[in-house]
């Protein structure tokens, strides 16, 4: 079967990159998938590309290359297969405790001092040698790119704030807790999307303080659709939507880290997986009502084409088997939250950025990738 895309509708396609800390490992493979299943030609895909959180690092990445989606993918590739936990957070005792001290002290005596678990000041200068923002204008007005959005979410106004950059055509949008803002991106909006809470700092913007884009975002497909897609693609970092949830009896009360991870599932893999879910069910809905009906509509709806692909593996499981592989410093702080269990991990694959994991996840992201070779195909070819 011939591999060809219709180049006339690439600007309408839209890549949806999810956060999820270090899982976001597993994107990079599956976009090295798609790379090597493209034809041989560097051109960009995605017209529209849509990041949150670690999603919206690798989704700034490929815009800032979009001229040569190829290049941008093995590029993205060889940072995450070389990550370190120091070239993200110091992981030095006197970094990670001195920190965690200054947080603590925040609790106690209500201080309104920049405070965080962990300090992510490595994270901004690798960022600002790795990404040349610059470039996301020219790829724009040379036509191979129509937007790119990166969201955070306001710590005031409560705001799922996507920002975007995108051809003059795209107007901004405000929804219930949701706005579309039209700026020039910089480093500063992939700390605030990436700003996990209590973990990382907040990052301020404009008048107000902005964290991890993944909070309270009600539905991330729409930046993407408010930018223009006709069809999505979205690689996710929760695991086999269609494997059965197994679960197990727990006699122990549960720890720091297995709540904190349950919280982090809640906010960085349910919102997704319940947006697919609904814009699977009103593409249902409306390819039974006739087009000239859904036409009559205000802002007239269309269905939008999708492919999901997520994790065909447990990344929890995955992360557990690397916990000996990080500093000692972080193990004796991840211990001493209860991370180091099992039931605990969950935790530990959002911060485990540590080369071996993440080849381990690119690996399988691959895999993954490959395995849907023909409904990638399909998608890409489709108008």
């Amino acid at each position: 079967m011939p591999k060809i895309i219709n180049s006339s509708t690439h600007l309408h396609s839209a890549l949806v990159l999810s956060g999820g800390g270090a899982r976001a490992a597993y994107q990079v493979g599956v976009l090295k998938a798609i790379a090597d299943i493209m034809p041989e030609s560097p051109r960009n895909p995605f017209g529209i590309i849509s990041g949150t959180s670690a999603g919206a690092i690798n989704a700034v990445a490929l815009a800032s290359h979009a001229d040569n989606f190829r290049n941008a993918v093995y590029n993205i590739e060889s940072v995450w297969k070389s990550f370190r936990p120091h070239q993200v957070y110091r992981s030095d005792p006197v970094g990670v405790f001195s920190n965690a001290l200054r947080w603590l002290s925040s609790l106690v005596f209500a201080s309104r001092n920049r405070s965080s678990l962990l300090d992510n000041d490595p994270l901004a200068a690798l960022l600002a040698r790795m990404i040349r923002f610059d470039n996301i204008q020219d790829a724009i007005d040379n036509g191979y790119l129509r937007a790119i959005s990166v969201t955070a979410s306001g710590y005031s106004s409560g705001h799922s704030v996507a920002f975007f950059q995108g051809s003059p055509d795209i107007s901004a949008w405000k929804r219930f807790q949701r706005v579309g803002m039209r700026t020039h991106l910089k480093l500063e909006h992939l700390m605030a999307s990436s700003a996990i809470p209590v973990v990382f700092p907040a990052v301020r913007i404009n008048r107000e303080y902005f964290g991890d884009g993944a909070v309270r975002q009600l539905a991330p497909l729409s930046p993407a659709l408010h930018l223009g897609a006709r069809k999505v693609l979205v690689v996710g970092v929760s695991g086999n939507r269609s494997a059965p949830q197994v679960q197990r009896p727990e006699d122990d009360y549960p720890s720091l880290a297995q709540i904190s991870g349950h919280l982090m599932n809640s906010i960085f893999l349910d919102s997704l997986e319940y947006d697919i879910e609904r814009m699977e069910r009103i593409n249902g809905m409306l390819d039974v009502i006739p087009e000239k009906v859904r036409g009559k509509t205000k802002g007239a709806m269309h269905p939008i084409d999708s492919l999901i692909i997520s994790p065909s593996q447990c990344l929890d499981r995955i992360a557990s088997k690397y916990l000996h592989v990080l500093p000692v410093s972080i193990r004796m702080f991840l211990h001493g939250i209860g991370a180091t269990r099992s039931s605990g991990s969950s935790i530990l694959s959002y911060l485990l950025f540590e080369r071996r994991f993440c080849q381990e996840l690119i690996a399988l992201g691959y895999h993954d990738g490959i395995a849907k070779a023909a409904e990638i195909e399909a998608f890409m070819a489709s108008d």
